[in-house]
């Protein structure tokens, strides 16, 4: 293995560390990167959460994440040599109160040897980032610190910039690792090797040759328990800034001069700089009926649990070019994508094409099944030239003879050795706030639909004439 694929000796710290994003994806994930090697040479993974815990408690906890969901058998001389890196310390990490904590690290640190690096991973609720920031700073631990932020990073324009502030006044921006798995997935990094890498895709990405985008993340799962913190937040806040502006990005921002994550930064603000503020006729919010009877959720409940948008980005490359965005709770499917519909062309000897046919089109699959896809029409074969559409599929899975790499597995081990590329800016995030501000401050009312719809009617008003290409369309 390459030298700078190698993390140096690390104390790794997970706040929030027996809560389910721990359970289903932390934990696992570090699991794996030990089994792959790529952990470091000598480390620690130290938990924390207001559960009242010990040692042996947390390393079964892990055991059973690990069981359910790390695929693959658990060899018992490996999970031992790994939980005997695990170790858990309850209570507050307060400013006023961060010795216990602190006292944890510094044990580990001392039997790891030297000066081993810290890596934070905040799996707790926005609303304890500052004080945890704070409380690093107040501990002496920012010295060889990065720290992971979970998503959503800041509400709205002004919590955002306020949240940045905070944490800047502790940790310079190189530390700062605000994550959004989505760019994890090997398909949302391959987007750039697709536009970039190959002569026949990066001359008709623009305007002359696009005639729309489409950004989906459906979901047929509710709220489930999660109605305190969804009530808050409503979709638009939790997936449209975390994850599809961020997919956003990859898809149009310019060439950066260098793969690298100053250059990739730099160019992801310039696109989300680019963006025309949204309007209340720019975009649909809706509420799946039967929202507001979920358990936690206001009968009068505003929130809503659908919300597609009209984008414009004031650029060359793009303009005059509609930019259209899908996301819900208990939508008919859960195939997520990016879909570049294709102009057609000027004039055609074939006629109108097939009914059910609208556009030329390039579809990069997301998840759960992770590929590219090419739509086309082709003459249906028998004795008259008659079109039908046609298709090419492209599948990550079995492809280049290797698994892929789970997204937060991909995420922190760039967190360990220090690699910024697929993490966000504090420049980009506000630079998103601002295109969301008029919405966020004056939103329209949400429109009802039904569950296993695709929304409601409205956000078919709002790409016409043309049509949502649904994610389970070929």
């Amino acid at each position: 293995m390459p030298d700078d694929l190698v993390p140096a000796d690390h104390v790794i710290t997970i706040f929030g560390a027996c809560g389910d994003l721990a359970r289903r994806s932390l934990l696992p994930a570090l699991w794996h990167l030990g089994r792959e090697g790529l952990l470091p040479g000598s480390f620690r993974v130290i938990g924390n959460s207001l559960e009242d815990l010990t040692t042996d408690d947390f390393r079964a906890l892990a055991r059973r994440a690990v069981e359910e969901f790390s695929p693959g058998d658990i060899s018992e001389d490996a999970w031992s040599e790994f939980s005997d890196k695990l170790s858990y310390t309850s209570g507050q990490f307060k400013p006023d109160d961060a010795g216990p904590v602190t006292e944890t690290i510094r044990t580990a640190e001392a039997e790891l040897g030297g000066s081993p690096r810290r890596l934070f991973y905040f799996a707790v609720p926005p609303s304890a980032y500052s004080s945890l920031t704070e409380a690093i700073g107040a501990g002496g631990l920012k010295e060889r610190s990065r720290v992971i932020y979970e998503k959503p990073f800041g509400s709205d324009l002004d919590a955002t910039c306020k949240l940045n502030a905070e944490v800047h006044e502790v940790l310079d921006e190189s530390q700062v690792y605000r994550i959004d798995h989505f760019l994890g997935k090997e398909t949302v990094q391959n987007i750039l090797a697709l536009r970039f890498a190959n002569g026949m895709f990066e001359p008709v990405w623009d305007a002359q040759h696009i005639d729309h985008v489409q950004i989906d993340i459906p979901e047929t799962l509710g709220i489930g328990t999660r109605a305190g913190f969804y009530e808050t937040i409503g979709a638009m806040k939790d997936m449209i800034v975390t994850h599809l502006f961020q997919v956003l990005t990859f898809v149009a921002m310019e060439p950066p001069a260098r793969l690298a994550a100053d250059d990739l930064m730099v160019e992801k603000t310039k696109l989300m700089s680019c963006l025309q503020p949204l309007g209340r006729d720019d975009v649909v919010r809706g509420q799946y009926v039967g929202y507001r009877d979920e358990a936690g959720v206001a009968p009068d409940s505003q929130t809503e649990t659908f919300f597609a948008a009209r984008l414009a980005i004031d650029n060359w490359r793009w303009s005059g070019v509609p930019f259209f965005l899908r996301t819900g709770k208990r939508l008919a499917g859960k195939q997520w994508s990016v879909t570049l519909a294709f102009k057609q062309p000027p004039r055609t000897m074939f006629g109108d094409p097939p009914g059910d046919f609208s556009y030329d089109h390039l579809a990069l699959e997301l998840a759960p099944a992770e590929g590219i896809s090419l739509g086309f029409l082709a003459k249906r074969p028998g004795p008259t030239f008659s079109l039908a559409p046609a298709s090419m599929n492209f599948a990550y899975d079995g492809s280049f003879g290797s698994k892929l790499i789970g997204a937060y597995e991909r995420l922190i081990h760039d967190a360990l050795i220090g690699d910024r590329t697929l993490f966000t800016s504090a420049e980009t995030l506000e630079a998103a706030w601002h295109a969301l501000e008029a919405i966020t401050k004056d939103p329209p009312p949400v429109e009802p639909y039904d569950q296993g719809s695709w929304g409601p009617g409205k956000a078919e008003a709002l790409i016409a004439p043309r049509r949502w290409r649904q994610p389970t369309q070929p």
